[in-house]
């Protein structure tokens, strides 16, 4: 045989060699992903859970005693939110909340259940329980999201009362804000912000919701990440639920929930997804050090990961009758 030919044949069987164990390579790792989602499918937590963002002690226990008593994932979130949107003494949440630079306080929420149905309310006046309210969109209306006026209508069409949410506290802050018009965000405001909680029942089933006034003394219409669906809230009940608090427009601009649960999806666990989904806001953004982002996750196991930016983040976890606060490792240590 020619030199030529031989070189050509050992280079043509080489291909054929090293095109093969790709193959065989491609195809193992074909077969390994469905059965890693398998397991992640499969392995479900073996215990009611709930857990929100912040230190809401009182809301998180009345999801998880909700969870105790038999009560859906979707029940439990949208009762344990409730409790918030009604204290009066939480100024970023329901009744109560800081109006926007003209004086109107308008929230924001949404919810998803473990069928991956999504309902939102944006800009909505005069009605407190704005996560009940999105979670009536989800159900009874051919639409996943209602704003302004029109979400207010369909609220009393529904049952809800209007009342007042500017309360005399609020008033008198913003009034005393508008003789400097100073408008920047405050990290950590008291240690107050957005209720996001996500819930595993009973049959292992998970679902969230997420409830917020917006940002103090925001320009009037502006809508964050809060009812955003895979910003501030996002479940796949086949993975697990994220959620997020803080800085809502830079969580927008990642999708952060979305991809902490696509993040899990792929094998990550949820400390991890919610440590990269950190990282991609603090490296798209060198002003990070004036604002906090913060996520917490959740795993069809019942794993639950946190992450913030700076230091001061806690959130509440319900599991085994138990409600305790649990500090949240921070990304800025300078």
């Amino acid at each position: 045989m020619k030199r030529r030919k031989f070189i050509q044949n050992t280079s043509l069987t080489s291909v054929g060699i090293t095109l093969g164990t790709t193959l065989i390579s491609c195809k193992e790792q074909s077969e390994e992903q469905p059965q890693k989602e398998k397991e992640i499918m499969t392995n479900t937590a073996s215990t009611p859970i709930a857990v929100c963002t912040w230190r809401f002690t009182k809301a998180n226990a009345k999801a998880g005693e909700a969870l105790a008593s038999g009560k859906s994932a979707l029940d439990a979130v949208i009762e344990g939110v409730a409790i918030e949107e009604e204290n009066l003494i939480n100024t970023t949440v329901g009744k109560g909340g800081a109006p926007d630079r003209e004086g109107n306080v308008t929230l924001d929420a949404c919810v998803m259940n473990p069928e991956g149905d999504y309902g939102a309310v944006l800009c909505v006046e005069n009605i407190t329980n704005v996560a009940a309210l999105a979670r009536k969109v989800m159900e009874d209306t051919p639409h996943v999201m209602l704003a302004g006026e029109g979400a207010e209508e369909f609220g009393y069409q529904s049952g809800f009362t209007k009342e007042n949410l500017l309360t005399e506290e609020s008033k008198k802050a913003w009034e005393e804000w508008k003789k400097t018009s100073e408008y920047k965000p405050i990290i950590n405001i008291e240690n107050h912000d957005t209720i996001g909680m996500l819930a595993i029942d009973n049959n292992g089933d998970i679902a969230g919701a997420c409830t917020t006034s917006g940002l103090s003394y925001k320009m009037k219409g502006r809508v964050g990440d809060s009812p955003i669906i895979g910003s501030g809230l996002f479940i796949d009940n086949e993975v697990g639920g994220a959620m997020a608090t803080g800085m809502g427009e830079e969580v927008l601009k990642t999708v952060g929930s979305f991809l902490i649960v696509e993040l899990m999806r792929n094998g990550m666990s949820p400390q991890k997804a919610c440590e990269e989904a950190i990282r991609r806001i603090v490296t798209k953004n060198d002003k990070y050090k004036d604002f906090q982002v913060a996520y917490v996750a959740i795993n069809k196991a019942g794993e639950i990961g946190h992450y913030c930016i700076h230091e001061g983040f806690s959130i509440m976890k319900y599991q085994n009758g138990v409600n305790e606060n649990v500090l949240t490792k921070f990304y800025h240590t300078s």
